[in-house]
């Protein structure tokens, strides 16, 4: 239960002192009667709510797939690019009740693909954490084609894991066990020589993982995590709300 002038609030009506000029001007109904104390409570799993002739979709929490351009960065703000939150429209860019969106994971400002904005602070620490090993996959453009011979080298490395040497004020770490499948498609633009699924998040893993190796990434896109795929009929920079499908997919 949620008092309605908390919900209004957090659903894009204003301050609390503007719902409740909402509710003394006969603008606001629960279930079709027309409430007038701010405080009043409600269910926003059951009841219906009205401002004017609208209904509202209350939600707690908010999920959003973005297939995240380049040249916008994964922050709040930033001086110097446009931010991923700079792409939502107004309608969103306010406080929900389940709190602000966040990131579900950053991308590089050239990375492209699967980004997920969220208000679920406890499922992000869940897909997130160490401990959780959940996977992502990612296409890759590589600088260097490979041979058959040097695909089998590549495959046998990343399959048993290895050593990723220091990057900047990066530590070097053990790439964990990850799984690479190469693709056949040289035509296409831009070129996705692979597909790699790793269970970590270190800094610039992928990239670093290929330098190692003595090639360099050219293109990269996430197209998954999880068990939820990257929706490619969303335009690049855009988005769309996640269906409740696609939500539990995230949660398995």
């Amino acid at each position: 239960m949620e008092r309605i002038d908390k919900i209004l609030a957090h659903h894009g009506f204003g301050s609390r002192k503007d719902v409740k000029k909402l509710l003394r001007a006969e603008e606001v109904t629960v279930n079709g009667k027309f409430i007038y104390d701010p405080g009043f409570l409600l269910d926003i799993e059951k009841d219906i709510v009205t401002v004017g002739d609208e209904e509202i979709k209350l939600q707690r929490d908010v999920y959003i797939m973005m297939n995240k351009c380049q040249n916008v960065v994964c922050a709040n703000k930033d001086g110097e690019h446009q931010t991923v939150f700079d792409l939502l429209d107004e309608g969103l860019k306010h406080k929900f009740l389940g709190g602000d969106l966040h990131c579900m994971g950053r991308l590089d400002i050239d990375t492209e693909g699967l980004l997920i904005l969220t208000t679920d602070g406890k499922l992000t620490h869940r897909l997130l954490s160490p401990k959780t090993h959940a996977p992502k996959t990612y296409a890759v453009g590589l600088r260097d084609s490979l041979s058959e011979e040097e695909k089998q080298k590549y495959s046998e490395k990343f399959t048993k894991g290895f050593w990723v040497d220091r990057e900047q004020n990066e530590d070097g770490f053990t790439a964990q066990p990850s799984e690479i499948q190469f693709i056949d498609n040289p035509w296409k633009t831009p070129k996705v020589d692979c597909l790699l699924t790793i269970y970590e998040g270190k800094f610039h893993q992928v990239k670093r993982m290929f330098a190692q190796m003595g090639n360099e990434v050219l293109y990269l896109k996430r197209v998954k995590m999880g068990s939820l795929c990257l929706d490619e009929k969303i335009p690049l920079g855009s988005y769309r709300e996640l269906t409740e499908e696609e939500i539990a997919l995230l949660s398995e």
